[in-house]
């Protein structure tokens, strides 16, 4: 038996790319979210979240099937509702879905997804045109922000990583991380207006599910836990920021008719420290996942692990029901 190695796989985009208003962006096409769906059924065992909460927290990892496999989806996407829940539904598996609460309740839209808009409508051929875009930016915001040089960011942050060319990855870490917040979200703006030319407010309701769409699949068995109120990097807030951030998630969690006694985080861009765990400790979570790539070994219990839960990309794992089991098997 390999019941207390648990895969966690994770999922954001997963929609008719094809016929989408933006097939350039970084998702999964819902036939091959199909296929891997198949997949996962031949080789593994579909768990839900509470089981993985009873294994752990009541040391009964030996009460879980064979290799177990938990489905997770991030940020709450309109895609999830659509095309997600209905296919989980017919199969009988019961995912775990982390909602950032702004977006869903305040009709905004995340910057990291206005940023991934702003790639889905921008060409490969046409990068360098929005990394000199940036570069007018940084030289019209040098003085009053005190900014370094163009060069000096490009150097630091355009490191091509398994997903995304430099320019790519320059485009994300300057306009996610590297800048004050409050420039990001000022630079991040007026490049959405320029690039995808659509209102906030209605751009928020066509790409989020509503709460009676999320409501209605808590209502089937489906898990929703926290993703941040504001979708921060956590580690970069003081811990009262982030209590913060923790306490309006467990608000929305009660609201939409979770479980707010075995609530769980997925951390915003994995990110989280100390401080974090503190809190969660303080507020009765019982799981946190990250995106470092591994498998979880739930026999484990030095330490914070449950707190540090690693997952697979989709993208680690095959995306034809026919496929032999790979490394991570």
């Amino acid at each position: 038996m390999n019941n207390s190695k648990l895969t966690v796989v994770m999922y954001h985009y997963v929609r008719d790319l094809k016929n989408s208003r933006y097939p350039n962006i970084k998702g999964l096409q819902i036939e091959l979210f199909r296929e891997q769906v198949q997949f996962l059924k031949k080789h593994y065992n579909f768990v839900t979240v509470e089981q993985v909460l009873d294994a752990y927290h009541n040391d009964k990892a030996k009460d879980l099937p064979d290799h177990p496999v938990l489905l997770t989806f991030d940020d709450a996407y309109k895609d999830h509702f659509d095309y997600v829940f209905p296919y989980l539904e017919h199969e009988k598996i019961k995912g775990a879905f982390y909602a950032p609460v702004k977006a869903v309740t305040e009709n905004t839209v995340l910057d990291v997804n206005k940023i991934h808009f702003i790639l889905a409508s921008t060409p490969d051929e046409k990068l360098p045109q929005l990394v000199n875009e940036l570069k007018l930016q940084l030289d019209n915001y040098r003085k009053d922000w005190n900014l370094q040089s163009f060069d000096y960011y490009f150097d630091k942050l355009a490191v091509a990583n398994r997903f995304d060319p430099k320019e790519v990855i320059f485009v994300k870490r300057l306009l996610q991380v590297e800048l004050d917040e409050r420039l990001r979200k000022i630079i991040t703006d007026d490049i959405f207006q320029k690039v995808v030319g659509m209102d906030e407010g209605m751009f928020s309701c066509e790409l989020y599910m509503s709460m009676d769409q999320i409501k209605c699949m808590v209502d089937n068995g489906m898990h929703f836990g926290s993703h941040g109120y504001d979708h921060y990097w956590l580690n970069s807030l003081s811990k009262e920021k982030q209590e913060f951030e923790i306490k309006k998630s467990i608000e929305f969690i009660k609201e939409v008719g979770g479980d707010v006694n075995n609530w769980t985080i997925c951390y915003p861009y994995s990110a989280h420290d100390d401080k974090t765990i503190e809190v969660l400790k303080e507020n009765g979570c019982k799981l946190g996942m990250t995106t470092i790539v591994d498998t979880a070994d739930l026999s484990n219990k030095e330490g914070d692990v449950i707190f540090k839960l690693p997952r697979l990309d989709t993208n680690d794992l095959p995306k034809d029901a026919n496929a032999p089991v790979n490394k991570w098997y």
